[in-house]
């Protein structure tokens, strides 16, 4: 896959989701104002409770990538992808995190190209 289509489709999937999360989670939340509802109404049956805790998982597993990223690789602000994470959600995050680090990956790239003999 061209890199050009890798981040068109990235940014497209995180647009889609946040917009569909404004749309569906937003109003009833700005309605009843009970956030501790809102986060609890995931657990509301044993589907939506696999559900959530695999979001919650994978929440989880990003943020542990992120720490190491940065530590290992160097990626920059990772820390927005982390809280992009918890709302609208870990698609937003994943996608905001794939898009930073294949810029950086990219822009070091082209560094080390034009620092070479």
């Amino acid at each position: 896959m061209q890199a050009s289509l890798f981040r068109a489709l990235v940014i497209l999937i995180a647009t889609v989701f946040t917009l569909a999360f404004a749309l569906v989670v937003v109003p009833p939340l700005i309605e009843s104002r009970d956030v501790l509802g809102a986060l609890l109404a995931g657990f509301v049956n044993p589907y939506a409770a696999g559900y959530a805790m695999d979001t919650i998982s994978c929440w989880c597993v990003l943020t542990v990538w992120v720490v190491h990223e940065a530590r290992a690789k160097g990626v920059r602000h990772g820390w927005i992808a982390v809280l992009l994470g918890l709302v609208p959600g870990v698609a937003t995050g994943f996608a905001v995190y794939l898009l930073l680090r294949t810029n950086q990956e990219a822009q070091a790239a082209k560094t080390d190209r034009i620092s070479a003999p």
